[in-house]
């Protein structure tokens, strides 16, 4: 890949794990994208490689330091080792930064860009919070805060260039289903099952939805990741599963445990499904991009914050909805998410959530793909790389302006 001249030459991206899979999910799509769409040299610093080797089973946890996709993976760990400090240097989500290493940053003569990667949220504070500075209380330099968002004036979300393109291809091209399916150890399901996927935190609500699909009247395949959710479905079928590919039946509803996959096997179970049920915030927008009606479980939070992001990203994803179908999706998304009034006043089960949201299949599935194509004009990567190079133009332009007063 030729790189970008307006980019940075190289870029050190620091990511804490913390929920598993979400936070290194979001930092590996990243990097990637920097290294593979924009030529940039990518260090990539993970203090949890056997959460990170989930989603890429390239990288050997053995090993501190390694050549993964084009990207430099390195075990962050203490002491933290004395490296140069990149040009670009992305904190994701407030991990704290090794002392050493932000000691270095002030020491460089030209200044590194700093950003502080945020979680993704769709409040409206949010617009106001992007891109504002953060001065160091002691050293001189200046962190700033970088919002992903669904509207234009945030960060936006994480695209390859070509991915909508690849999701197209794959949902026009039965061969590549096919093989999809024999890839996860399945055997392509008949025209009318209703194909879903489920990667979930724990639910008490999963029994009730179970029960809705078994006794339904449609053939349902629900494909679950093997995670969190797994000792529930042993407990609902009564059965321990083994490891590899597992298979559970009741009535209309065969669930069927699949390995965890890496990111570019997971896009296309969400591409193949007819409906998904995600979690987190890389999953959820990777259903997004998927273009199909999806349900979210957000990370639930003991503070009760998640509720608030749950509803302001209802009210922007949903705003274009009928009223039937939006307060539809509203019992489905509120009763599985187990959040009280006003979100789900109508439903008290989600099993007939779920049949009402069902039925509003073709409008959603409309909606979905106008959603996802709304939101491709507004691309993380692209526009972190454009504020790392406005800023680097002020620091020049300002050094010029004191190099003149100086002479």
């Amino acid at each position: 890949m030729k790189r970008n001249l307006l980019a940075p030459v190289n870029c050190d991206l620091f990511c804490a794990v913390v929920d598993n899979f979400g936070d290194i999910g979001v930092c590996w799509r990243l990097a990637r994208q920097l290294a593979h769409d924009h030529g940039i040299a990518i260090r990539l610093w993970v203090d949890n490689l056997k959460s990170f080797s989930k989603l890429c089973p390239e990288v050997n946890v053995h090993l501190d330091r390694q050549r993964c996709d084009g990207v430099e993976v390195i075990h962050w760990t203490e002491p933290f080792p004395d490296v140069e400090p990149a040009a670009l240097v992305i904190e994701a989500f407030a991990c704290k930064l090794p002392e050493s290493y932000v000691i270095s940053m002030a020491g460089k003569q030209h200044e590194p860009v700093w950003v502080n990667l945020e979680y993704l949220s769709a409040e409206d504070w949010v617009e106001g919070c992007h891109k504002l500075p953060s001065p160091h209380p002691n050293l001189p330099l200046t962190k700033y805060f970088f919002f992903p968002g669904f509207t234009p004036k945030t960060g936006g979300l994480l695209l390859e260039h070509d991915l909508l393109k690849r999701r197209n291809d794959f949902q026009n091209n039965l061969a590549q289903q096919q093989a999809f399916w024999q890839s996860v150890g399945l055997i392509t399901p008949a025209p009318e099952t209703l194909k879903i996927s489920l990667f979930s935190y724990e639910n008490s609500s999963m029994c009730d939805l179970f029960d809705s699909w078994a006794h339904g009247t449609q053939t349902v395949l629900c494909v679950v990741p093997e995670g969190r959710i797994l000792p529930q479905i042993e407990k609902y079928f009564e059965q321990i599963s083994e490891s590899g590919t597992r298979h559970f039946s009741l009535g209309n509803l065969q669930v069927s445990i699949v390995p965890f996959v890496e990111q570019e096997r997971y896009d296309e179970l969400l591409w193949v499904c007819d409906f998904n049920f995600v979690r987190g915030e890389d999953s959820c927008v990777r259903a997004q991009w998927a273009g199909k009606p999806f349900i979210w479980h957000i990370y639930p939070q003991n503070d009760g914050v998640h509720m608030q992001k749950l509803r302001a990203f209802m009210n922007l994803y949903s705003a274009d909805l009928p009223a039937d179908t939006l307060q539809a999706m509203q019992s489905l998304w509120g009763t599985w998410n187990q959040i009280q009034q006003p979100i789900q006043p109508h439903a008290t089960d989600v099993g007939l959530a779920w049949n009402d949201y069902f039925t509003h299949q073709s409008i959603l599935q409309k909606h979905a793909l106008t959603w996802s194509k709304t939101l491709s004009t507004n691309n993380l990567a692209l526009n972190l790389l454009d504020f790392f190079s406005s800023i680097d133009r002020m620091r020049d332009s300002q050094n010029f302006s004191t190099d003149r007063q100086t002479i």
